[in-house]
């Protein structure tokens, strides 16, 4: 068994606070034939400058290196893609650099600038993510996108990640589900919660009013998952400004909300996922010591961590985050969180690995009502409310851009900004949506504390970020 040793486990810190001090984002869809990929980088960033009320150019004026994510160059056809959206961005000539680690690549973005600034490097950065995946057939889109396995050893489960994940959805459905058809139901029930966020979100790529039986009903693509249980692969871009806090102090002097603090961490596994080796479960704080003693007699075949149904990447990152920013329990610290449904089984499996539910509990998460932003058992607020940008599922997947837009929608529920920017009619205009009648306000109100889970293949590199008010900080 794995054991971890103490300079492994020691919790990270950064040298000095830093702040999130606006973000931005582009349209998301499936093909977005009319803009080239720095037009979409350029609306965020205008959108990040007009949020502060600063025009680009002088939002440009701070910043002082650059971090670009995005994950495929095989889909815009250009090396090197970073150096384009620089130089069109005219940032040139500070120093700027490529990030890609598959889907949390976004997130890793961020957890780059983070450092940047932490280090006092640079006391204010850009971290931009955008994915252009429609110059590409979808067939062909999913082929470069599984190229992010393991080539030797994961491609021949058939060359598309909903295979991979299809082998630990029976397994889980086995395990912990215990086969019941009502945890299928269950993994249905969050489809079916993400696409109908998505209707009152006028960036998202996804919005579609279903019933669970339309899920169960979706053709299958690798049993169990369906087309439904799947996200989308999207087109757009994403961005946010990162700084000290004299800068992010000046920055907002002037702008309808205040800087937030930030922490990012992050976490790796290996892409063999039959090669995941049995260890101990790095416990959370609001863990104990024997909790999973009896795992594997409560849920037969549970007892081998992590095996094929949790994420150590994930529950790496939390664990180092947690403790950065003094989480106690994660489900009575955070507001808000925003997690990396990539399919309906990956949410589930972060639930456990973020400890919002102990480990083999993940679908109480949603049975409970906990997740939602209404209860729909109770009527009242849900405890934490998930994914109500849509997540992966109904807002996008725009690969480089996703950590960043799911750190962006959780900042602007602690903002209170966040009915400002999706019911904005001239918007939903703008983008060529149509605004529903039923439209509402998903603000999760009074909004504090947030988590953002980002997160690569299945499970190879996952960040957590955790954006908090000033006057709210835990540490």
């Amino acid at each position: 068994m794995i054991k971890f040793s103490d300079r492994q486990l020691k919790t990270p810190r950064l040298l000095r606070p830093v702040y999130l001090v606006t973000a931005g984002q582009s349209k998301f869809d499936r093909a977005i034939p009319e803009k080239r990929t720095e037009e979409l980088c350029i609306d965020a960033l205008t959108m990040a400058a007009n949020l502060i009320g600063k025009s680009p150019a002088e939002l440009k004026s701070y910043i002082h290196s650059c971090y670009y994510g995005h994950f495929a160059d095989h889909f815009g056809d250009q090396l090197l893609g970073e150096a384009v959206i620089h130089d069109r961005l005219g940032m040139d000539p500070l120093g700027n650099i490529g990030i890609k680690t598959g889907g949390a690549t976004g997130g890793s973005t961020l957890w780059e600038a983070v450092k940047a600034v932490a280090s006092g490097y640079s006391d204010c950065v850009l971290a931009m993510g955008w994915e252009r995946m429609d110059e590409v057939p979808t067939d062909e889109g999913n082929n470069y996108i599984s190229c992010a396995a393991d080539k030797d050893w994961e491609t021949p489960l058939g060359h598309i990640y909903t295979g991979y994940y299809a082998v630990m959805a029976q397994r889980y459905w086995q395990i912990f589900g215990k086969e019941e058809e009502s945890f299928r139901r269950t993994m249905a029930e969050i489809s079916v919660k993400h696409h109908e966020y998505a209707r009152h979100n006028p960036f998202a790529h996804a919005p579609l009013k279903i019933t669970i039986d339309d899920v169960l009903n979706s053709p299958v693509v690798a049993y169990p998952l369906r087309a439904l249980d799947c996200c989308v692969m999207s087109v757009g871009a994403a961005c946010a400004i990162i700084c000290d806090e004299d800068t992010a102090m000046e920055l907002t002097k002037d702008s309808p909300h205040k800087p937030l603090r930030i922490w990012v961490t992050a976490g790796s596994h290996t892409l063999r996922v039959a090669d995941r080796r049995h260890m101990e479960i790095p416990l959370l704080p609001h863990e104990t010591p024997g909790m999973y003693a009896d795992l594997g007699e409560r849920f037969p075949g549970g007892d081998r961590y992590p095996g094929f149904t949790g994420f150590l990447a994930t529950r790496m990152a939390c664990y180092y985050a947690y403790r950065m920013a003094g989480i106690r329990d994660p489900l009575e610290d955070f507001d808000v969180a925003e997690l990396h449904d990539a399919f309906t089984i990956s949410d589930i499996q972060s639930y456990e690995d973020v400890g919002f539910r102990p480990y083999g509990q993940g679908r109480e998460y949603v049975e409970s009502g906990d997740c939602y932003f209404k209860n729909p058992k109770t009527g009242e607020p849900g405890k934490l409310p998930s994914n109500i940008s849509g997540g992966l599922i109904g807002c996008m997947h725009a690969v480089g851009a996703t950590g960043i837009m799911q750190t962006f929608e959780c900042a602007l529920h602690i903002w209170d900004r966040w009915a400002e920017l999706h019911g904005d009619e001239a918007r939903w205009k703008e983008f060529n949506r149509e605004k529903p009648a039923d439209w509402k306000d998903l603000t999760v109100k009074g909004a504090k504390r947030a988590l953002a889970i980002s997160h690569a293949g299945v499970g190879s590199h996952v960040t957590a970020t955790i954006l908090m008010d000033p006057d709210n900080v835990l540490v």
